[in-house]
């Protein structure tokens, strides 16, 4: 039953609340927003609509346009660099994960010298402690995938090493501010709604069978799973349908903030070891790919026969009673995302690579590992690669 929580992050959640972000008390007074390379918060008119209420509360800004999907240590330090030599203050993360993962690190980097590398835990990182406090954060979170917006840690690729691993853990990289509004979303194409979907629920189905798991992450976690199940479809048939979007953003948040309860196990080492070295692998797809055998793994493991059935109750199937119920109610969910059929090979991953992966997994995030509840072998790790393989 024990657990610790802090969540210091002042949620304003809802449709039409990026409207209110002027009224709330600014963290600076001059802010660098952080977005995608690519043009979605210009074409939908996001920056413009961040930009303007920034304006109404006395805020200047300045735009740094670099992120991309896994987003990688040299351009965080390119962001850094940006926000020194214009003088911000704090900074407005506007986009995805990627964007709000990518600004913990660069609000890091932007007071403390040298290299991001140099204050990350494991692989070659060097594990230092940031000696000045970050830039205050605000996130306004665009997309329902990683929770992001109310915890303190974000994911960085470093492309020199092939190196996916988590940043942060500081109690001043949680963002002062979210904004979640759905309203934000409706434009996300329908197969990223899926994998974004899909990487909220897995953080929520990982956090519900982690060894930390308790009561207070089971109330998260199984809320989040709920709503996934009865919503996610709806959203990737009809991105327009706002019920269906504010309920996956709900169902996001609650597992951004089950993740400072309990924590991730070892799928998530897994993926990002996919995407490490196949960057253009979106990382709630790759999670996807290998999501059925992993839960197999556990389930044939009798890891936590009780919790997976309770998962298949969560997700719709109201009638389930053994384990491997909660692997009909997943299959079933993907089929009706349209996302059954994800392809490792499609983003150039080969039948050579699985103890690499394996191996590059526990090397880099090896931390959630320790959060399984029955212990996995590379081998077996390999072979939930090799199982998953198409």
């Amino acid at each position: 039953m024990s657990f610790q929580m802090y969540i210091p992050t002042r949620i304003l959640f809802g449709e039409g609340q990026l409207n209110n972000l002027n009224i709330q008390k600014m963290p600076g007074k001059k802010a660098l927003i952080v977005i995608s390379n690519g043009k979605s918060t210009r074409e939908n008119g996001s920056l413009a609509r961040t930009e303007e209420q920034l304006r109404l509360a006395g805020v200047e800004s300045v735009v740094f346009n670099g992120i991309m999907a896994n987003p990688l240590k040299s351009t965080v330090m390119e962001g850094a660099a940006c926000a020194k030599k214009n003088g911000c203050d704090f900074i407005v993360a506007l986009g995805g994960g990627s964007v709000m993962d990518a600004s913990k690190a660069i609000a890091a980097m932007a007071t403390n010298e040298g290299d991001l590398w140099d204050y990350v835990s494991g692989g070659t990182g060097k594990e230092k402690a940031l000696v000045h406090e970050p830039l205050p954060i605000v996130a306004i979170t665009t997309t329902a995938g990683t929770g992001s917006e109310v915890d303190q840690y974000g994911v960085i690729s470093n492309d020199e090493t092939n190196e996916k691993i988590g940043f942060g853990g500081y109690d001043s990289l949680f963002p002062r501010i979210a904004v979640v509004d759905p309203e934000l979303m409706k434009s996300v194409p329908a197969e990223f709604t899926a994998y974004q979907g899909f990487d909220a629920l897995f953080h929520s189905v990982e956090c519900y069978i982690a060894a930390p798991a308790n009561l207070m992450s089971d109330m998260y976690a199984l809320t989040a799973i709920e709503n996934i199940g009865a919503y996610l479809a709806r959203a990737v048939k009809d991105g327009s349908d706002m019920e269906a979007r504010e309920h996956v953003a709900f169902a996001n948040t609650l597992s951004g903030v089950v993740m400072t309860i309990s924590a991730c196990t070892s799928e998530h080492s897994m993926e990002h070891a996919m995407s490490a070295y196949h960057h253009e692998l979106p990382h709630g797809a790759g999670l996807i790919m290998i999501s059925i055998e992993y839960y197999k793994h556990f389930i044939e493991k009798h890891a936590c026969d009780e919790r997976f059935v309770r998962m298949a109750q969560a997700l719709g199937m109201k009638d389930a009673k053994e384990p491997i119920d909660f692997i009909t109610a997943l299959a079933k969910l993907q089929k009706e995302c349209g996302v059954a059929d994800l392809k490792m090979s499609d983003y150039g991953i080969q039948n050579n690579e699985f103890m690499t992966l394996a191996k590059n997994a526990r090397d880099t995030m090896g931390g959630l590992f320790a959060c399984d509840r029955v212990p996995m072998s590379h081998e077996e790790c390999a072979g939930i690669f090799e199982r998953s393989y198409r």
